[in-house]
């Protein structure tokens, strides 16, 4: 297993940058803020951007938690991947979590000023001073139960062609505010949710009326129940099922919350009004 460095001054875009790094050097997986990611998906560990201060995120980037560490190292051992990247503020820091990890030496220091501009790092520490950004090398969906509640937001990368062209495949990042920043987790009120349940019901077929609405939010995510009459002659099941998952849909896409779960409870049946302002 070959064990590149990357190392840079923290908001200098090390992490926006290492995906264009592995695919130029087809490096498969890389160890970034605490979180051991391969193929673009997140395999195993806890990502030091959820930390509620930066002593604990520095912590979790070091790996100071020996289960969090146990935990790396096991999944590094079933993958096995011919080369591993590591971030680090400094190659001292990247050399203490290779010690951590058991990883090894490490074959080639990468500074992130040789693979950036000057411009391209002032850029990338303004929006980390002014805006709190900072950058996962992973999809979206594989943060959303560890970030549920936060601000995610996805910048793809494409790929293109040995023709020239752009290809269909992508590297996706993430855009976090992390807990520490000063835009850190928001709330959504119980009210809020059950609008979005009513504007639903109201434009699905065999729903008659919303009862009520209750939503539970936990580290891992939401968990969401909706209470309901139905049309006279609806198909209960078929109705249930649509219902369910255009709930689960449009709260995922309208809110940062990871939707664990949608259940739905039928109470009985209603005609529909069609009273309309």
């Amino acid at each position: 297993m070959t064990i590149y460095g990357l190392s840079g001054k923290s908001g200098t875009g090390k992490s926006y940058n290492a995906i264009e790094i592995c695919a130029r050097r087809g490096i498969p997986a890389l160890i970034d803020d605490g979180l051991f990611i391969y193929e673009n998906s997140v395999v195993a560990g806890i990502s030091a951007k959820k930390q509620e201060t930066k002593v604990g995120a520095i912590k979790t980037a070091l790996f100071f938690d020996e289960e969090h560490a146990k935990g790396v190292k096991e999944a590094i051992g079933r993958v096995e991947p011919e080369a591993i990247l590591v971030l680090g503020t400094s190659d001292k820091m990247v050399d203490q979590i290779c010690q951590t990890l058991g990883l090894g030496e490490i074959s080639e220091y990468i500074h992130i000023e040789d693979v950036t501009t000057q411009q391209q790092r002032e850029a990338a520490k303004n929006a980390r001073r002014g805006a709190g950004m900072h950058t996962i090398p992973a999809p979206t969906f594989e943060l959303k139960k560890q970030f549920s509640g936060y601000f995610l937001n996805a910048k793809r990368s494409f790929k293109f062609t040995n023709r020239g062209k752009l290809g269909t495949t992508t590297d996706e990042k993430t855009i976090v505010r992390p807990t520490y920043s000063y835009l850190g987790s928001y709330e959504i009120s119980d009210k809020v949710i059950s609008d979005i349940a009513e504007m639903i019901i109201d434009k699905t077929e065999g729903c008659s009326q919303m009862l009520w609405t209750t939503s539970s939010n936990t580290d891992e995510g939401m968990f969401i129940r909706v209470i309901l009459m139905c049309e006279w002659g609806a198909k209960l099941k078929t109705t249930a099922r649509v219902l369910r998952q255009r709930v689960y849909d449009t709260v995922s896409s309208m809110t940062a919350f990871n939707v664990i779960g949608v259940e739905v409870e039928i109470r009985g049946f209603r005609a529909k009004s069609n009273v309309t302002s």
